[in-house]
Protein backbone atom coordinates (compact mmCIF):
# COMPACT_ATOMS: atom_id res chain seq x y z
CA UNK A 1 0.00 0.00 0.00
CA UNK A 2 1.13 3.65 -0.73
CA UNK A 3 1.03 5.83 1.72
CA UNK A 4 0.92 9.94 1.66
CA UNK A 5 2.10 12.18 4.65
CA UNK A 6 -0.13 14.93 5.74
CA UNK A 7 1.98 17.74 7.78
CA UNK A 8 0.90 20.61 9.20
CA UNK A 9 2.83 23.24 11.37
CA UNK A 10 2.78 24.99 14.27
CA UNK A 11 5.44 27.76 14.25
CA UNK A 12 5.47 29.80 17.65
CA UNK A 13 6.91 33.42 17.03
CA UNK A 14 8.37 35.69 19.30
CA UNK A 15 7.38 39.05 18.90
CA UNK A 16 9.95 42.29 18.96
CA UNK A 17 8.37 43.96 21.62
CA UNK A 18 10.66 45.67 24.41
CA UNK A 19 7.96 44.54 26.96
CA UNK A 20 6.47 41.61 27.62
CA UNK A 21 3.32 40.74 26.71
CA UNK A 22 1.57 41.34 30.40
CA UNK A 23 3.93 43.32 32.30
CA UNK A 24 6.63 46.02 31.64
CA UNK A 25 9.63 43.68 32.29
CA UNK A 26 12.56 43.31 29.07
CA UNK A 27 12.74 40.91 26.49
CA UNK A 28 16.38 41.14 25.65
CA UNK A 29 17.91 37.83 24.99
CA UNK A 30 20.76 36.89 26.53
CA UNK A 31 20.64 38.23 30.18
CA UNK A 32 21.10 36.59 33.50
CA UNK A 33 18.68 34.52 34.72
CA UNK A 34 15.57 35.49 36.91
CA UNK A 35 16.72 39.07 36.22
CA UNK A 36 13.90 39.99 33.82
CA UNK A 37 10.69 39.22 36.11
CA UNK A 38 8.15 40.64 38.00
CA UNK A 39 5.44 40.08 40.40
CA UNK A 40 3.16 39.77 36.97
CA UNK A 41 5.36 37.52 34.86
CA UNK A 42 6.08 34.94 38.16
CA UNK A 43 2.53 34.29 39.11
CA UNK A 44 2.08 35.79 42.51
CA UNK A 45 -1.07 36.07 43.92
CA UNK A 46 -3.33 39.19 43.51
CA UNK A 47 -1.48 40.80 40.65
CA UNK A 48 -3.09 41.33 37.42
CA UNK A 49 -1.90 41.88 33.93
CA UNK A 50 -2.18 44.35 31.17
CA UNK A 51 -2.38 43.77 27.66
CA UNK A 52 0.50 44.63 25.58
CA UNK A 53 -0.70 47.03 22.84
CA UNK A 54 2.11 46.55 20.32
CA UNK A 55 1.67 42.79 20.73
CA UNK A 56 -1.60 43.53 19.31
CA UNK A 57 -0.57 45.99 16.62
CA UNK A 58 2.48 42.63 15.63
CA UNK A 59 -0.45 40.49 15.30
CA UNK A 60 -2.50 42.14 13.39
CA UNK A 61 0.13 43.26 10.50
CA UNK A 62 0.56 39.17 10.35
CA UNK A 63 -2.48 38.85 9.59
CA UNK A 64 -2.76 41.57 6.69
CA UNK A 65 0.41 40.32 5.54
CA UNK A 66 -1.07 35.99 5.59
CA UNK A 67 -4.19 37.37 4.24
CA UNK A 68 -6.24 36.37 7.03
CA UNK A 69 -9.50 37.74 8.57
CA UNK A 70 -8.98 39.84 11.76
CA UNK A 71 -11.33 38.84 13.97
CA UNK A 72 -13.65 42.17 15.40
CA UNK A 73 -13.52 40.48 18.93
CA UNK A 74 -10.98 38.29 20.27
CA UNK A 75 -10.53 36.90 23.66
CA UNK A 76 -7.60 35.47 26.16
CA UNK A 77 -7.72 31.94 27.38
CA UNK A 78 -5.89 30.13 30.80
CA UNK A 79 -4.36 26.80 29.60
CA UNK A 80 -4.41 25.01 32.30
CA UNK A 81 -0.85 22.39 32.82
CA UNK A 82 1.96 22.14 35.23
CA UNK A 83 5.57 21.94 34.11
CA UNK A 84 7.94 23.50 36.95
CA UNK A 85 8.30 26.83 34.06
CA UNK A 86 4.84 27.98 34.79
CA UNK A 87 4.93 29.50 37.83
CA UNK A 88 1.12 30.12 37.39
CA UNK A 89 -0.20 26.51 36.26
CA UNK A 90 -1.41 28.23 33.56
CA UNK A 91 -0.84 29.73 30.41
CA UNK A 92 -2.63 32.76 29.08
CA UNK A 93 -3.10 31.83 25.56
CA UNK A 94 -6.30 32.28 23.10
CA UNK A 95 -8.60 29.27 22.10
CA UNK A 96 -12.23 29.88 20.94
CA UNK A 97 -12.05 33.34 19.94
CA UNK A 98 -8.48 33.97 18.35
CA UNK A 99 -7.05 37.48 16.58
CA UNK A 100 -6.67 36.12 13.35
CA UNK A 101 -8.13 33.14 11.21
CA UNK A 102 -7.58 31.86 7.77
CA UNK A 103 -5.52 33.39 5.35
CA UNK A 104 -2.64 31.37 3.77
CA UNK A 105 1.13 31.29 2.46
CA UNK A 106 2.07 30.85 -0.83
CA UNK A 107 5.83 28.51 -1.23
CA UNK A 108 7.18 27.54 -4.49
CA UNK A 109 8.87 23.93 -4.77
CA UNK A 110 10.76 22.59 -7.27
CA UNK A 111 9.28 25.07 -9.66
CA UNK A 112 5.78 24.96 -8.53
CA UNK A 113 4.11 26.95 -6.30
CA UNK A 114 1.77 25.84 -3.51
CA UNK A 115 -1.06 27.79 -1.13
CA UNK A 116 -0.72 26.17 2.18
CA UNK A 117 -3.90 27.46 3.68
CA UNK A 118 -3.47 29.10 7.45
CA UNK A 119 -6.22 27.67 10.42
CA UNK A 120 -5.41 30.73 13.08
CA UNK A 121 -2.70 33.09 14.40
CA UNK A 122 -3.13 33.85 18.16
CA UNK A 123 -1.21 35.48 20.98
CA UNK A 124 0.01 33.69 24.10
CA UNK A 125 2.62 34.01 26.46
CA UNK A 126 5.72 31.97 26.65
CA UNK A 127 6.85 29.73 29.40
CA UNK A 128 10.31 29.83 31.63
CA UNK A 129 13.05 27.35 30.32
CA UNK A 130 14.39 24.42 32.52
CA UNK A 131 18.14 24.48 33.10
CA UNK A 132 19.56 20.97 33.42
CA UNK A 133 22.97 21.27 32.00
CA UNK A 134 26.09 21.86 34.87
CA UNK A 135 23.59 21.23 37.59
CA UNK A 136 24.11 17.87 39.21
CA UNK A 137 21.23 16.72 40.73
CA UNK A 138 18.78 18.97 40.74
CA UNK A 139 17.14 21.22 37.51
CA UNK A 140 17.04 25.07 37.35
CA UNK A 141 14.40 26.94 36.35
CA UNK A 142 15.39 30.52 34.57
CA UNK A 143 11.79 32.79 34.60
CA UNK A 144 13.31 35.66 31.82
CA UNK A 145 11.31 34.30 29.36
CA UNK A 146 8.02 33.77 30.91
CA UNK A 147 5.80 36.08 29.65
CA UNK A 148 7.65 36.63 26.52
CA UNK A 149 4.78 37.55 23.32
CA UNK A 150 4.29 34.92 20.90
CA UNK A 151 2.58 34.63 18.34
CA UNK A 152 1.28 30.57 17.04
CA UNK A 153 0.53 30.57 13.44
CA UNK A 154 -1.71 27.34 13.14
CA UNK A 155 -1.10 25.77 9.26
CA UNK A 156 -3.88 23.64 7.54
CA UNK A 157 -2.76 20.13 7.29
CA UNK A 158 -2.04 21.00 3.57
CA UNK A 159 1.52 19.96 3.57
CA UNK A 160 2.80 16.78 1.79
CA UNK A 161 6.67 17.06 2.24
CA UNK A 162 9.74 17.57 4.47
CA UNK A 163 11.04 19.94 1.66
CA UNK A 164 7.62 21.51 1.51
CA UNK A 165 7.56 21.94 5.36
CA UNK A 166 11.04 23.33 4.89
CA UNK A 167 10.14 26.33 1.79
CA UNK A 168 6.79 26.99 4.12
CA UNK A 169 9.12 28.11 7.44
CA UNK A 170 11.48 29.94 4.98
CA UNK A 171 8.67 31.59 3.87
CA UNK A 172 7.04 32.53 6.96
CA UNK A 173 10.52 33.74 8.76
CA UNK A 174 10.81 36.24 5.06
CA UNK A 175 7.25 37.66 5.56
CA UNK A 176 7.67 37.77 9.47
CA UNK A 177 10.97 39.44 9.49
CA UNK A 178 9.76 41.94 6.24
CA UNK A 179 6.85 43.60 8.28
CA UNK A 180 9.69 43.60 11.46
CA UNK A 181 7.28 41.68 13.76
CA UNK A 182 9.80 38.78 15.04
CA UNK A 183 13.73 38.46 14.23
CA UNK A 184 13.67 34.82 12.96
CA UNK A 185 16.50 34.05 15.09
CA UNK A 186 15.64 29.73 15.28
CA UNK A 187 18.91 29.19 17.26
CA UNK A 188 17.90 31.65 20.19
CA UNK A 189 14.36 30.27 20.06
CA UNK A 190 12.66 32.90 18.26
CA UNK A 191 11.17 30.95 15.99
CA UNK A 192 9.95 27.41 17.11
CA UNK A 193 8.14 25.01 15.24
CA UNK A 194 6.21 21.59 16.02
CA UNK A 195 5.10 19.43 13.40
CA UNK A 196 2.13 17.38 13.38
CA UNK A 197 2.55 14.34 11.05
CA UNK A 198 0.65 11.32 9.97
CA UNK A 199 0.04 8.94 6.93
CA UNK A 200 -3.13 7.91 4.88
CA UNK A 201 -3.29 5.22 2.13
CA UNK A 202 -3.18 7.27 -1.04
CA UNK A 203 -6.88 8.35 -1.92
CA UNK A 204 -8.19 8.37 1.90
CA UNK A 205 -10.12 11.24 2.65
CA UNK A 206 -9.06 10.47 6.27
CA UNK A 207 -6.33 11.53 8.62
CA UNK A 208 -4.31 8.67 10.05
CA UNK A 209 -2.65 8.89 13.82
CA UNK A 210 -0.98 12.13 13.88
CA UNK A 211 2.41 12.29 16.24
CA UNK A 212 3.74 16.02 17.33
CA UNK A 213 7.62 16.33 16.53
CA UNK A 214 9.22 18.91 19.13
CA UNK A 215 13.03 20.31 19.18
CA UNK A 216 13.40 21.29 15.84
CA UNK A 217 15.74 24.17 15.68
CA UNK A 218 16.60 25.01 11.74
CA UNK A 219 14.78 24.86 8.86
CA UNK A 220 17.68 21.34 7.98
CA UNK A 221 16.42 19.77 11.33
CA UNK A 222 13.05 20.33 10.39
CA UNK A 223 12.99 18.42 7.00
CA UNK A 224 15.03 15.86 8.67
CA UNK A 225 12.66 15.36 11.72
CA UNK A 226 9.81 15.04 9.10
CA UNK A 227 11.81 12.65 6.50
CA UNK A 228 12.65 10.63 9.32
CA UNK A 229 9.19 10.49 11.03
CA UNK A 230 7.52 9.31 7.36
CA UNK A 231 10.07 6.58 7.16
CA UNK A 232 8.85 5.42 10.69
CA UNK A 233 5.42 5.68 10.54
CA UNK A 234 5.30 4.27 7.27
CA UNK A 235 7.23 1.13 8.39
CA UNK A 236 5.09 0.62 11.38
CA UNK A 237 2.06 0.00 8.69
CA UNK A 238 3.79 -1.74 6.33
CA UNK A 239 5.12 -4.25 9.29
CA UNK A 240 1.01 -4.54 10.19
CA UNK A 241 1.20 -2.28 13.71
CA UNK A 242 -0.78 1.00 14.90
CA UNK A 243 0.85 4.57 14.78
CA UNK A 244 0.48 5.35 18.88
CA UNK A 245 -0.97 9.27 19.27
CA UNK A 246 2.11 10.85 20.81
CA UNK A 247 4.72 13.90 20.99
CA UNK A 248 7.70 13.01 20.19
CA UNK A 249 11.37 14.48 20.29
CA UNK A 250 13.65 15.51 17.75
CA UNK A 251 17.67 13.92 18.28
CA UNK A 252 19.96 16.18 15.95
CA UNK A 253 22.66 13.85 16.98
CA UNK A 254 21.33 10.57 16.34
CA UNK A 255 18.61 11.65 13.41
CA UNK A 256 15.43 10.13 15.07
CA UNK A 257 12.43 10.97 16.58
CA UNK A 258 11.98 9.82 20.51
CA UNK A 259 8.87 9.42 22.06
CA UNK A 260 7.95 11.69 24.87
CA UNK A 261 4.44 11.77 26.03
CA UNK A 262 0.94 11.18 24.69
CA UNK A 263 -0.52 13.48 22.79
CA UNK A 264 -2.50 16.24 24.82
CA UNK A 265 -6.32 17.04 23.06
CA UNK A 266 -7.76 20.44 23.76
CA UNK A 267 -10.14 19.24 27.03
CA UNK A 268 -6.95 18.05 28.30
CA UNK A 269 -5.89 21.83 28.98
CA UNK A 270 -9.83 22.93 30.28
CA UNK A 271 -9.48 26.13 28.70
CA UNK A 272 -11.81 28.61 30.09
CA UNK A 273 -11.77 33.00 28.76
CA UNK A 274 -9.57 34.60 31.71
CA UNK A 275 -11.23 36.47 33.90
CA UNK A 276 -8.77 39.13 34.76
CA UNK A 277 -8.37 39.99 30.59
CA UNK A 278 -11.23 41.85 28.85
CA UNK A 279 -12.20 40.86 25.52
CA UNK A 280 -10.02 43.14 22.61
CA UNK A 281 -12.05 44.86 19.69
CA UNK A 282 -10.23 45.43 16.83
CA UNK A 283 -12.70 48.47 14.42
CA UNK A 284 -11.74 49.72 11.11
CA UNK A 285 -10.16 52.48 12.42
CA UNK A 286 -6.80 50.52 14.03
CA UNK A 287 -7.03 47.92 11.05
CA UNK A 288 -6.46 50.86 8.43
CA UNK A 289 -3.70 52.04 11.17
CA UNK A 290 -1.75 48.73 10.64
CA UNK A 291 -2.66 48.41 7.27
CA UNK A 292 -1.06 52.16 6.30
CA UNK A 293 2.34 50.72 7.71
CA UNK A 294 2.67 47.88 5.50
CA UNK A 295 5.79 47.73 3.74
CA UNK A 296 6.01 45.81 -0.01
CA UNK A 297 6.29 42.18 1.09
CA UNK A 298 8.45 39.23 -0.55
CA UNK A 299 6.05 37.97 -3.28
CA UNK A 300 5.21 41.32 -4.47
CA UNK A 301 8.57 42.60 -4.70
CA UNK A 302 9.68 39.76 -6.49
CA UNK A 303 7.66 40.32 -9.12
CA UNK A 304 8.49 44.16 -9.27
CA UNK A 305 12.11 43.00 -9.52
CA UNK A 306 11.74 40.85 -12.23
CA UNK A 307 9.34 43.92 -14.20
CA UNK A 308 11.44 46.68 -13.33
CA UNK A 309 15.08 45.69 -13.57
CA UNK A 310 14.62 42.64 -16.24
CA UNK A 311 16.37 40.45 -14.10
CA UNK A 312 15.75 36.41 -13.91
CA UNK A 313 12.86 34.77 -11.31
CA UNK A 314 15.52 33.23 -10.01
CA UNK A 315 17.87 36.27 -9.28
CA UNK A 316 14.96 38.14 -7.98
CA UNK A 317 13.48 35.55 -5.12
CA UNK A 318 17.04 35.45 -4.22
CA UNK A 319 17.44 38.92 -3.90
CA UNK A 320 14.30 39.67 -1.64
CA UNK A 321 14.94 36.60 0.94
CA UNK A 322 15.33 39.36 3.23
CA UNK A 323 14.09 42.72 3.31
CA UNK A 324 17.32 44.14 3.84
CA UNK A 325 18.81 42.28 0.97
CA UNK A 326 15.96 43.42 -1.21
CA UNK A 327 16.52 47.33 -0.26
CA UNK A 328 20.40 46.80 -0.67
CA UNK A 329 19.96 45.56 -4.42
CA UNK A 330 18.20 48.31 -5.04
CA UNK A 331 20.59 50.97 -4.29
CA UNK A 332 23.60 49.40 -6.22
CA UNK A 333 20.56 49.27 -9.50
CA UNK A 334 19.36 52.65 -9.27
CA UNK A 335 23.31 54.23 -9.43
CA UNK A 336 24.67 51.60 -11.95
CA UNK A 337 23.76 51.13 -15.65
CA UNK A 338 23.13 47.17 -15.64
CA UNK A 339 20.45 45.51 -13.43
CA UNK A 340 21.97 42.19 -13.97
CA UNK A 341 25.70 43.14 -13.74
CA UNK A 342 24.21 44.09 -10.08
CA UNK A 343 22.35 41.49 -9.37
CA UNK A 344 25.40 39.41 -10.33
CA UNK A 345 27.54 40.75 -8.06
CA UNK A 346 25.73 40.99 -5.18
CA UNK A 347 24.34 37.45 -5.15
CA UNK A 348 27.96 35.98 -6.09
CA UNK A 349 30.94 38.37 -4.77
CA UNK A 350 28.74 40.20 -1.48
CA UNK A 351 26.78 37.16 -1.16
CA UNK A 352 30.07 35.42 -0.76
CA UNK A 353 31.81 37.40 1.31
CA UNK A 354 28.63 37.88 3.86
CA UNK A 355 28.62 34.11 4.74
CA UNK A 356 32.54 33.94 4.74
CA UNK A 357 32.30 36.80 7.54
CA UNK A 358 28.97 34.93 9.41
CA UNK A 359 27.76 38.45 9.17
CA UNK A 360 24.30 39.70 7.65
CA UNK A 361 23.48 41.92 5.04
CA UNK A 362 22.86 44.69 7.54
CA UNK A 363 26.63 44.54 8.95
CA UNK A 364 28.12 44.78 5.31
CA UNK A 365 30.82 46.57 5.17
CA UNK A 366 30.71 47.57 1.58
CA UNK A 367 27.96 50.31 1.32
CA UNK A 368 25.97 49.77 -1.87
CA UNK A 369 27.31 53.62 -3.87
CA UNK A 370 30.81 51.75 -3.10
CA UNK A 371 29.71 48.73 -5.17
CA UNK A 372 27.61 50.86 -7.71
CA UNK A 373 30.90 52.89 -8.05
CA UNK A 374 33.42 50.39 -8.96
CA UNK A 375 30.67 49.23 -11.40
CA UNK A 376 30.56 52.15 -13.38
CA UNK A 377 34.46 51.66 -13.85
CA UNK A 378 33.76 48.26 -15.30
CA UNK A 379 30.81 49.51 -17.58
CA UNK A 380 32.90 52.86 -18.97
CA UNK A 381 36.11 50.72 -19.31
CA UNK A 382 37.97 51.78 -16.70
CA UNK A 383 38.74 48.00 -15.68
CA UNK A 384 37.68 45.09 -16.50
CA UNK A 385 35.87 42.39 -14.99
CA UNK A 386 38.94 40.32 -14.11
CA UNK A 387 40.34 43.78 -12.72
CA UNK A 388 36.88 44.16 -10.56
CA UNK A 389 37.42 41.02 -8.89
CA UNK A 390 40.74 42.66 -7.27
CA UNK A 391 39.37 46.13 -6.64
CA UNK A 392 36.19 44.09 -5.16
CA UNK A 393 38.18 41.87 -2.69
CA UNK A 394 40.12 45.61 -2.10
CA UNK A 395 37.08 47.69 -1.11
CA UNK A 396 34.92 45.27 0.60
CA UNK A 397 38.18 44.64 3.43
CA UNK A 398 39.51 48.79 3.17
CA UNK A 399 36.08 50.45 2.89
CA UNK A 400 38.05 52.63 0.23
CA UNK A 401 36.28 53.71 -2.99
CA UNK A 402 36.91 52.01 -6.19
CA UNK A 403 38.62 54.96 -7.96
CA UNK A 404 41.04 55.02 -5.27
CA UNK A 405 42.15 51.92 -5.21
CA UNK A 406 42.66 51.56 -8.70
CA UNK A 407 44.80 54.28 -8.77
CA UNK A 408 46.82 53.45 -6.06
CA UNK A 409 47.51 50.04 -7.70
CA UNK A 410 47.67 51.58 -11.07
CA UNK A 411 44.62 49.45 -12.01
CA UNK A 412 43.79 51.07 -15.06
CA UNK A 413 42.68 49.11 -17.99
CA UNK A 414 44.69 48.95 -21.35
CA UNK A 415 42.30 50.07 -24.16
CA UNK A 416 45.02 51.47 -26.42
CA UNK A 417 45.08 49.71 -29.63
CA UNK A 418 48.57 50.10 -30.23
CA UNK A 419 49.59 48.96 -26.87
CA UNK A 420 47.20 45.58 -27.29
CA UNK A 421 48.91 44.93 -30.84
CA UNK A 422 52.33 45.41 -28.86
CA UNK A 423 51.80 42.50 -26.78
CA UNK A 424 49.70 40.21 -29.06
CA UNK A 425 52.55 40.79 -31.62
CA UNK A 426 55.47 40.31 -28.35
CA UNK A 427 53.32 36.76 -27.70
CA UNK A 428 52.87 35.55 -30.48
CA UNK A 429 57.27 36.10 -32.03
CA UNK A 430 57.46 34.05 -28.99
CA UNK A 431 55.37 31.17 -29.49
CA UNK A 432 55.82 30.82 -33.31
CA UNK A 433 55.20 27.43 -33.27
CA UNK A 434 51.48 27.79 -31.40
CA UNK A 435 50.74 30.37 -34.52
CA UNK A 436 51.43 27.81 -37.09
CA UNK A 437 49.73 25.32 -35.05
CA UNK A 438 46.37 27.63 -34.73
CA UNK A 439 46.44 28.27 -38.83
CA UNK A 440 46.82 24.63 -39.41
CA UNK A 441 43.77 24.60 -37.48
CA UNK A 442 43.81 23.71 -33.85
CA UNK A 443 41.27 26.94 -33.15
CA UNK A 444 41.15 25.59 -29.41
CA UNK A 445 44.98 27.54 -29.00
CA UNK A 446 43.16 30.80 -29.61
CA UNK A 447 42.63 30.96 -25.89
CA UNK A 448 45.71 30.07 -24.79
CA UNK A 449 47.37 33.50 -26.71
CA UNK A 450 44.34 35.30 -24.81
CA UNK A 451 46.04 33.91 -21.73
CA UNK A 452 49.54 34.68 -22.60
CA UNK A 453 48.31 38.47 -23.53
CA UNK A 454 46.50 39.21 -20.23
CA UNK A 455 49.12 37.62 -18.51
CA UNK A 456 52.07 40.12 -20.21
CA UNK A 457 49.44 43.05 -19.68
CA UNK A 458 49.40 42.25 -15.72
CA UNK A 459 45.36 41.29 -16.61
CA UNK A 460 44.83 45.21 -17.61
CA UNK A 461 43.75 44.74 -21.42
CA UNK A 462 40.97 45.39 -22.37
CA UNK A 463 39.04 42.18 -23.27
CA UNK A 464 36.83 42.90 -26.58
CA UNK A 465 39.62 44.74 -27.91
CA UNK A 466 42.14 42.52 -27.08
CA UNK A 467 40.09 39.67 -28.53
CA UNK A 468 38.57 41.51 -31.54
CA UNK A 469 42.77 42.32 -32.76
CA UNK A 470 44.22 38.80 -31.73
CA UNK A 471 41.79 37.57 -34.29
CA UNK A 472 43.06 39.74 -36.97
CA UNK A 473 46.36 39.21 -36.17
CA UNK A 474 46.40 35.36 -36.25
CA UNK A 475 44.13 35.42 -39.59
Amino acid sequence: MIYEPVIGLEVHAQLKTASKIFCGCSTKFGQGPNTQTCQVCIGMPGVLPVLNKTAMDFIIKTGLAMHCKVAPYSRFARKNYFYPDLPKGYQISQYELPVCEGGYVEVIVDGQLKRVGLTRIHLEEDAGKNLHEGIEGASHVDLNRTGVPLMEIVSEPDIRTAEEAAEYMRKLRTILRYIDVCDGNMEEGSLRCDANVSLRPVGQKEFGTRAELKNMNSFKNVAKAIEYEIKRQTQILEDGGRVIQETRLWDANQGITMSMRGKEEAHDYRYFPDPDLVPVEVGKHWLDEIAATMPELPDAKRARFVEQYGIPEYDADVLTQSRAMADYYEKVAALSAQAKVASNWVMGDVMRELKNDSIEIEQCPLTPERLAGMLKLIEDGTISGKIAKTVFDEIYRTGKDAGTVVKEKGLVQIADTGAIEKLIDEVMAANSDKVADYRAGKDKLFGFFVGQVMKASGGKANPAMLNDILKKKLS
